[in-house]
């Protein structure tokens, strides 16, 4: 079946749900949000923990957070339909999707891809060792308690000392099982009171037949050994579901591993933009729900005609830092910029340049932690020539 509508929204997280009811709301047309999920939310339909919203609520819970988002879409005009995936392309603003009741082929004016981040699981980590049952990721964590009631185990360890792993332990500990250790390779991480956070070390094979019986562990200094353990959760190491925009043959941004775009969200195919936590790996849900919040203007001037841009020189980042989002300039940019740095850093100074100028500098007090990001002012991208080289980054 062939059909037609104003918008398609590929993903019902928080920013594609904040774009849709922003778009509906509008007057944007038939604006319609396929969610592959049974329900839609995204992530927060199964993280229990409080804070959700902006300003952050300790009450809200992210259950109650997906469900308000949801009914703000529908409740503005969109419709939000789950259980539909989105399988390929059929041409530049058309879709292939398949869902229980058959298969779809949906053309759009402007499509969306808000298809969020994923965690990356054992395989893509080139963790070595057997196989067997008990590895995990937070999100295959959470939707077994949350969602499916189902039991992980009895001793567990954490890989990763992100904030992230905070709710893997609370999760863990909420099933049952009694958390031995948080590891992480980074140097510092974050701390939980009562179990041992073992830094400077990585998880070099995992042990057991049938069922996990281990990790082995190798430190920085060059001690290993082995931790007994039934369940082992790899938490953080984000990466945007990139893949849909990949079959597209749209311009992937090297440091965030998601569509390149620009500071209005439009990615290198004419008529599609991205939004949130496809961009950039894993950021709240808050800062999701304001990007997809911050791209209805885009998305209604494409929609009145409004030309797409050329290109515009790229935005790239030179180490320690690993990505900045937008990826390029094509002009003022209204949103600040979000910039992260693979290691810790104190006081940064970071400056942005081009061609020898430079366009901005400032210093952020306090510390720089990999697992969140640095929010950069818009006003110097005012200065950016368009027919000049790379705008370069940098932080010490």
């Amino acid at each position: 079946m062939n059909r037609t509508v104003d918008v398609l929204v590929v993903g019902a997280g928080p920013a594609g749900l904040a774009l849709a009811a922003r778009l509906a709301g509008a007057g944007a047309g038939r604006v319609e949000v396929l969610e592959r999920e049974q329900d839609a939310g995204g992530v927060p339909r199964h993280c229990h923990h409080g804070g959700f919203g902006r300003p952050p609520r300790p009450w809200l819970r992210g259950p109650a957070y997906a469900r308000q988002a949801t009914e703000a879409a529908v409740g503005a005009g969109a419709s939000v339909r789950t259980g539909v995936t989105a399988t390929g392309w059929a041409g530049p603003l058309s879709l292939d999707t398949t869902s229980p009741a058959g298969l779809e082929r949906i053309t759009a004016r402007a499509v969306v891809l808000a298809t969020g981040a994923r965690e990356r699981p054992r395989s893509a980590r080139l963790v070595p060792g057997s196989r067997p049952a008990g590895v995990l990721t937070t999100g295959e964590l959470q939707q077994s308690v949350h969602l499916y009631g189902q039991s992980v185990g009895r001793r567990a360890v954490v890989v990763g000392a992100e904030p992230v792993g905070r709710h893997a332990v609370r999760t863990l500990r909420l099933a049952g099982a009694d958390v031995v250790a948080v590891v992480t390779e980074r140097p510092r991480g974050t701390t939980v009171r009562g179990i041992p956070l073992l830094t400077a070390t990585t998880v070099s094979a995992l042990r057991g037949r049938g069922r996990l019986s281990g990790v082995a562990l190798h430190h920085a200094d060059g001690r290993s050994g082995v931790l007994v353990c039934d369940t082992v959760v790899f938490t953080g190491d984000w990466i945007p579901d990139h893949e849909l925009a990949r079959r597209g043959g749209i311009t992937l941004d090297p440091g965030t591993r998601g569509p390149c775009v620009d500071a209005s969200f439009r990615t290198s195919a004419p008529g599609v933009f991205a939004v949130g936590n496809a961009l950039h790996g894993v950021e709240s849900a808050a800062t999701a729900a304001a990007e997809g919040a911050a791209a209805a203007a885009s998305v209604l001037a494409h929609l009145s005609g409004a030309a797409w841009p050329d290109a515009g020189p790229p935005l790239v980042v030179r180490a320690p830092l690993v990505w900045v989002t937008p990826n390029r300039v094509t002009g003022l940019a209204e949103q600040p910029l979000l910039l992260r740095s693979g290691e810790p850093l104190t006081g940064p100074v970071v400056t942005v340049g081009q061609d020898g100028r430079l366009l901005w500098r400032g210093r952020f007090p306090g510390r720089m932690s990999p697992s969140r990001s640095l929010r950069v002012p818009p006003g110097w991208t005012t200065l950016v020539d368009r027919g000049g080289g790379p705008v370069v980054v940098r932080a010490r």
